[in-house]
C-alpha cells in the first residue's frame, strides 16, 4: 500500500512538471503545443537532443528550472517503482508462492511435521541422502533456520487438511509427525490417514499410554525419543559393567551383513513389489541384480521378476530361512483397477501376514490366479475389461481351484448384485466401506475357519 502511494505521487509530480513545462515553453517562447511538449520531455529526461528552436534568456532560465526539478520527479518515480519490485521479489508472499510451486512438483517425498530437535535431525539426514522432503512448521524462529538451510517448507498447522494438501500429501510416500504434543500428533495422523490411505506414517509420542491411540488413528509405527534414549543409556551402562545380560550385549554388538537370494519359481517372490518382498523376507531389500545390471536402493513399488537376485540386509547370525516362504501366510490375489485400493490393501494384508499379489484388470488377474493357485481371490465387481462375475464363473469351472475362496469387492449394496454373485460361486460379498480392515478380517476369518477340522 505504501509503495502504491509513492508510485501515484511520483506519477502526479512528473505529469505536473510535464504539463508545466509544455505550458511554459508555449507561453515564454511561443512554441506550438507539440514542440513545447517535445522540448519538455527531452529536457526533464536529459537525453541530450538539440533545442527545437533557439531559446531566449528567459527560456534558458526556465529550462534550468525544469531540468533540476523535472528530473528529480522522474528519479523519485523510478525509485518508487524499483522499491516496489524489489520488495515484491523478496516478500514472504512471493517466497511462499515460489515454495508452493516447488513442492507441487515433488513426488514420493517425506513430510516432516515439526522442526524441533528430532525433526531437525531427521531433515538433516534426509538432506544428506538427497531425499526429497517438506517441513511443516509454525514457529518464526524455526522457519528462519529452515530457510537458511534451503529446505522445502510450509508455514502452517500440520493438523489442518489444507496445509497437508499443500505439502503434497497425495503424492508423498511417508509422513513423520514430530509435533510438540501427543494430541497434535494424533490429529495429524488422523488427518493424514484420511487424505492418503497408503501413506506410511511414523508418529512421535511422549507418553506410553498414547501409543495405542496413535496406532488406532492410523500410524504405522511409533517413536518415543526419551524412551529410546533411556534404553540406549541403560544398555551402554550395562555393557561396561559385570551386570551385562547376554541379550543386551548382543543387541549392542549386533552387526548387519548382506546376503543375496535368487528369485526362482519356488521362492514365491516373482510378481511382488519390493516392499512386499521385504516383508516376506523380514529384511530390507537394498539392491536388485537384473540381467547383469544392479539397481541400488530400488523403489518400494519396483516389481520383482523371475531371475532377479535380491540383496538383503540382515543382522549377523540371522538364521531366518529365505527358501520356505509358504509357512509365512496364505497367498491371496487382489484384482482392482484402482491403484490406491491396491496399495492400501497390500499394506493391510501384508501387516496381517498374508502374501498378496495384485493386478489392475481381469484378464491379467485370471492368468495370475491360474498360475499361482492362491488360497483366496478378492475381485472387484466392476473392472475395465471384464466383469468380476464373469471371472468368478470361469474360476468356478476350473476343478483345480475348487478349494479357493472367492470374495467379491463392490460398492453396490444391492440385493440383486449379491444374489448374482452368490449364484456365480462367490463365497462372500464385501461392500466397500470406510473401514478398510473389514475385508482383511473377513478373509482371515474365512480362511482360518476353512483350516479347522
Amino acid at each position: 500500500m505504501v509503495h502504491r502511494k509513492k508510485i501515484i505521487s511520483g506519477l502526479f509530480i512528473t505529469l505536473s512538471f510535464m504539463g508545466l513545462g509544455t505550458a511554459g515553453y508555449a507561453w515564454i517562447e511561443g512554441f506550438s503545443i507539440l514542440d513545447a511538449f517535445y522540448m519538455t520531455v527531452i529536457t526533464i529526461t536529459t537525453v541530450g537532443y538539440g533545442e527545437v528552436h533557439t531559446l531566449s534568456e528567459a527560456g534558458r532560465m526556465f529550462t534550468i528550472f525544469l531540468i533540476l526539478f523535472g528530473f528529480g520527479s522522474i528519479g523519485f518515480l523510478a525509485h518508487a517503482f524499483t522499491e516496489a519490485i524489489v520488495e515484491k521479489a523478496t516478500s514472504r508472499n512471493s517466497r511462499k508462492k515460489t515454495m508452493e510451486k516447488l513442492i507441487a512438483q515433488l513426488k514420493d517425498h517425506v513430510i516432516i511435521c515439526g522442526y524441533g530437535r528430532v525433526g531437525a535431525a531427521a531433515a538433516e539426514h534426509f538432506a544428506s541422502t538427497r531425499s526429497e522432503f517438506v517441513v511443516i512448521e509454525t514457529s518464526e524462529e524455526q522457519l528462519k533456520l529452515i530457510e537458511a538451510r534451503n529446505y522445502h517448507y510450509l508455514e502452517g498447522d500440520a493438523t489442518r487438511e489444507e496445509v497437508l494438501l499443500a505439502a503434497g500429501i497425495k503424492q508423498a510416500i511417508s509422513l513423520v509427525a514430530l509435533l510438540d504434543s501427543d494430541p497434535e500428533n494424533l490429529f495429524t495422523v488422523l488427518t493424514a490417514r484420511e487424505l492418503n490411505p497408503t501413506l506410511h506414517i511414523i508418529a512421535r509420542t511422549e507418553v506410553a499410554t498414547s501409543e495405542s491411540r496413535m496406532l488406532r488413528a492410523g500410524a504405522d509405527s511409533i517413536i518415543s525419543p526419551y524412551a529410546a534414549a533411556g534404553r540406549s543409556v541403560a544398555e551402554k551402562v550395562l555393557a561396561t559393567t559385570t551386570k551385562t545380560s547376554p541379550n543386551v550385549k548382543s543387541r549392542i554388538t549386533q552387526r548387519k551383513e548382506t546376503s543375496w537370494i535368487s528369485v526362482t519359481e519356488g521362492s514365491d517372490l516373482a510378481g511382488h513389489v519390493v516392499e512386499t518382498a521385504a516383508s516376506f523376507l523380514s529384511a530390507p531389500v537394498i539392491g536388485i541384480r537384473r540381467n547383469g545390471r544392479d539397481i541400488l536402493q530400488p523403489h518400494h513399488e519396483e516389481k520383482i521378476i523371475l531371475g532377479d537376485e535380491l540383496l538383503l540386509l540382515r543382522p549377523s547370525g540371522n538364521d531366518a530361512r529365505t527358501d520356505d516362504l509358504e509357512t509365512r501366510g496364505h497367498k491371496i490375489v487382489l484384482i482392482d483397477d484402482n491403484p490406491v485400493i491396491r496399495q492400501l490393501y497390500t499394506r493391510l494384508f501384508q501387516k496381517a501376514g498374508f502374501h498378496l499379489l495384485t493386478c489392475a484388470n481381469g484378464t491379467e488377474g485370471y492368468k495370475i490366479i491360474l498360475s499361482e493357485q492362491p488360497d483366496a481371490a478378492i475381485i472387484d465387481f466392476q473392472l475395465p475389461d471384464i466383469s468380476g462375475l464373469d471371472i468368478c464363473r470361469k474360476l468356478r469351472r476350473n476343478n483345480e481351484l475348487s478349494a479357493m475362496k472367492i470374495f467379491m469387492f463392490t460398492a453396490d449394496d444391492n440385493e440383486e448384485t449379491r444374489r448374482n454373485a452368490l449364484q456365480a460361486g462367490i463365497d462372500t460379498v464385501v461392500i466397500k466401506s470406510p473401514d478398510a480392515k473389514e475385508i482383511v478380517d473377513k478373509v482371515k476369518s474365512c480362511l482360518d475357519s476353512a483350516e479347522l477340522p
